[in-house]
Formats: structure tokens, C-alpha cells, sequence
């Protein structure tokens, strides 16, 4: 079984397109996409065309969420919100509402955007000091809630890390194919960095000595989604985009 890891493309079909062409270089056997996928002041219409493409296992994230559950006050008061329901059309928001929160995979496998219980939650990094530490192999066990599969999938932080825990469980972040850093206010302020705007996905394969997992950077032409991130007035995501660092 060999496959490959997607997340949080964020509506950037430039690097979407340029995973997928790399990901079938690489003979997968299939492709997952761990969510947050068309919200972004990018391609979001386009990136959901790309994606119907081809078939992909697909769970939705927090931003997924965001854009279904959308009421008419927020989407007046976000620009970018309006310019993503403009762009959709409706039919995407369907399949975004039909995803669902996670998937197990297989018996070894399971697929979560955040942690097991909350699309909200990073599951391997703890943010307080307003930058990305890794959780103790105490605090991850507890976030899994459970959750035994021998190899567990999430997206969320944009951060690329495969982490081993005592409990002989691998736990895989794949990064972000379409934003290499960002600054939210949620839990606290925080900035997620990556320092360089290359895509970034992981492909996994299961050999008999364990897990084969590479974490792959793909170059594509960053500038075609800052030019459209500068069409809506997002400097900071142009700049995100453009270094993979925060303002």
C-alpha cells in the first residue's frame, strides 16, 4: 500500500496541481486530503474542479466548516468569505457539507484534520508562546482519545512532522500543499512558519519493516497565487505565499 498525504491546499490550485503531478511520479496508489481545502483568496472554484478530477479519500477541516456555516453577517464582514461563496457557486458548499470529520482508513490507518474529537485542535503542537513547540508524548497520547491506529494523519498546523510515540504509533502532518505560514489569534496569537513556499505533501508506504514516509517539497509558480492574492487585497497572504515566513 502506497499512498499520498494532502492537506490544507487552501484554494491554491497552482500548488494543488503540481502535487498531484508529483504524487503520480511517485506511483501512488491513491490520494488523501486531510481538509481545509477551498478556503483562501486564491482559486477556490478551480481548486474543487481539479479536485472532481480525479478520486480523492477527503475528510473536511475547521475551515471547511467555516465556509458552509458561513451566516450573511460574517460573509459582509470578510471580504475574502465573499469573494469564496462568489466563486463557489453552491455545488462545491454540497460536497463540502458531505465530507466527513475523519475516516479510518484501514484497521492501521486513520485520518483526522485536527485531533480524533476537534477540528480545532493542533494534535502535535502546542502554540502558547506563539510559535509551534511539539506536545509531549504524554499530552499527544491524550489528544488521540483513543484512537489506536498504527498510523494517524493530520493536517492543521501547515508544520510537516512524522512523530513516534510509546505507544509504538506514527503520527504523520504532511504540511500544507498551498500556505507555508500564517498568523491566527486562536488559541492565542500565533504565527506557523515554514520558511520557504515550496508545496508541501508526504507519501506513504507500508513495507514490512514499518512505515516508509517521505515528506516531499514540490516547486511550482508561487507568483501566479500571489497575483491573485494581491487581486483581493491579501498582502499578508501574498507575502505568506511569496517567503513561507510571517509578516
Amino acid at each position: 500500500m502506497k499512498f499520498a498525504v494532502l492537506s490544507d491546499i487552501h484554494s491554491n490550485v497552482f500548488a494543488l496541481e503540481a502535487v498531484i503531478a508529483d504524487a503520480k511520479k511517485h506511483s501512488v496508489d491513491f490520494m488523501v486530503n486531510l481538509g481545509d481545502i477551498l478556503y483562501g483568496p486564491i482559486a477556490p472554484r478551480a481548486t474543487y474542479d481539479l479536485l472532481m478530477q480525479h478520486e480523492i479519500v477527503t475528510i473536511r477541516g475547521n475551515q471547511d466548516r467555516q465556509i458552509y456555516e458561513a451566516d450573511t453577517e460574517e460573509i459582509a464582514s470578510n471580504p475574502t468569505m465573499k469573494f469564496i461563496m462568489d466563486d463557489l457557486r453552491g455545488e462545491p458548499i454540497v460536497w463540502m457539507k458531505s465530507l466527513p470529520f475523519d475516516i479510518q482508513l484501514t484497521d492501521d490507518v486513520y485520518l483526522c484534520h485536527g485531533t480524533p474529537n476537534n477540528d480545532l485542535i493542533y494534535l502535535l503542537e502546542d502554540v502558547d508562546l506563539g510559535y509551534p513547540r511539539l506536545r509531549t508524548d504524554n499530552e499527544i497520547i491524550e489528544l488521540l482519545n483513543g484512537q489506536k491506529s498504527n498510523l494517524v494523519c493530520c493536517g492543521h498546523t501547515h508544520i510537516p512532522r512524522t512523530v513516534s510515540l510509546t505507544t509504538r504509533q506514527t503520527i504523520l502532518n504532511p504540511g500544507s500543499v498551498g500556505l507555508q505560514a500564517y498568523t491566527d489569534d486562536e488559541p492565542v496569537v500565533h504565527s506557523m512558519e515554514n520558511f520557504n513556499p515550496l508545496a508541501a505533501y508526504s507519501v506513504v508506504e507500508k513495507t514490512s519493516e514499518g512505515w516508509n514516509i517521505q515528506h516531499i517539497r514540490v516547486p511550482y509558480n508561487v507568483g501566479l497565487a500571489v497575483v491573485e492574492c494581491k487581486k483581493r487585497g491579501r498582502m499578508d497572504w501574498a507575502h505568506f505565499l511569496a517567503t513561507g515566513r510571517r509578516i
